[in-house]
């Protein structure tokens, strides 16, 4: 109500500051959002977020203030409401806070588990155990790295919430692009004689330097980015449950044992599949969490006010997919497909007519 006032006596400046504060500092800091992102729905989650983007468009457009008050008592009628429903249910208990801390952890981590999964099963049935370890460096450093920029945001460098939001999209962009060219490869490789030729040309079954780099940004951007997130989850559900701490320690302890076990089942399930279909369930993985970050990524970005937001009537969230009703988002998730199609297309059209008497051994023995 403090952004009305503002703007009722005609500072447009102050009122926007504090719209984002309300934002930044109420809404998200606090853990309002995540709760209800996991609580309720990530539907939810958006329509709030997008009533917070409304009032800064409305303001931003010098719109009528009467217009501007309307969105505000809108978007406070949203969270009185999402507020009600989560005290209504078991958020105040330690069940509450050990479920909140679970699914935190899981839903996080469950992107980054996926590609660490699949990148490690690739190494090694390629043939390159030796470098797995490079994955694994990779994955410790972005955890460390993670933890750490969640520290200075949080408590040395004063970072704004848009600068938080500015990182983690970016952040995700880059990760959509390692993403996309590393699954684009693998599904090159999917012809039995395209994958014989490219191991024939390794020495002593060593991936190049370009490759390792990929894979190992790859990597580090997928857990960097979740991993930096969910701290700073955590460090909001703490300092708003610190009556709940030994739940949401447990929360956190079963969510890293499921964690590791989706984990395993990647890494030893993937070594039973054939060559082929492993290159390309691997391929078309990596593509959808290219596909996923890039709708987050956008979204990010709308969040931190970095670009526009331009909402599409009818269309829903659909969380595991990174779909959100905006034609920023869905422009780029189509431009991703469309390149995804073509550049499919031309590899089929160009495929080999057929098999050298060596390459059907090659997919079953390679």
């Amino acid at each position: 109500m403090q952004a009305v006032s503002a703007y009722e006596k005609g500072d447009k400046q102050e009122a926007m500051q504090l719209a984002k504060d309300a934002y930044f500092d109420a809404f998200e800091s606090s853990g309002l959002e995540a709760a209800i992102r996991l609580s309720i729905s990530s539907k939810r989650a958006f329509e709030v977020e997008y009533g917070f983007t409304g009032l800064n468009q409305l303001i931003r457009s010098d719109a009528d203030a009467i217009r501007v008050r309307q969105q505000v008592d809108q978007l406070m009628g949203m969270i009185r409401e999402d507020v009600g429903r989560l005290e209504g249910g078991d958020q105040g208990s330690a069940a509450g806070g050990f479920l909140t801390s679970f699914f935190i952890i899981v839903r996080e981590g469950f992107e980054a588990i996926l590609i660490i999964g699949a990148l490690v099963a690739y190494l090694v049935k390629s043939g390159n155990s030796v470098k797995v370890r490079i994955i694994y460096q990779s994955a410790i450093m972005a955890l460390l790295a993670s933890v750490a920029t969640a520290i200075l945001v949080k408590y040395l460098f004063n970072i704004s919430g848009a600068s938080q939001e500015l990182l983690e999209g970016v952040t995700m962009l880059l990760a959509v692009a390692v993403l996309f060219s590393v699954s684009f490869w693998l599904l090159g490789k999917v012809q039995a004689q395209k994958w014989q030729e490219y191991v024939r040309s390794k020495v002593a079954q060593s991936l190049t330097t370009g490759s390792t780099l990929a894979l190992w940004s790859a990597a580090f951007l997928a857990v960097y980015r979740e991993g930096a997130e969910t701290v700073l989850f955590y460090m909001a559900l703490v300092s708003s449950s610190s009556n709940q701490i030994g739940a949401i320690g447990l929360g956190l302890a079963a969510g890293a044992v499921a964690i590791v076990a989706i984990f395993i089942i990647i890494r030893w399930g993937s070594l039973k599949i054939p060559i082929k279909p492993f290159f390309i369930a691997t391929g078309i993985l990596l593509y959808y969490m290219a596909f996923v970050f890039a709708g987050k990524g956008i979204r990010e970005l709308q969040e931190a006010g970095t670009i526009a937001t331009s909402l599409i009537d009818g269309l829903s969230v659909i969380s595991f997919l990174g779909i959100y009703p905006t034609w920023q988002g869905i422009a780029l998730q189509s431009a991703l497909l469309l390149v995804a199609v073509t550049g499919l297309g031309y590899q089929f059209l160009n495929r080999p007519s057929g098999k050298t008497k060596d390459s059907g051994k090659a997919e079953n023995s390679a």
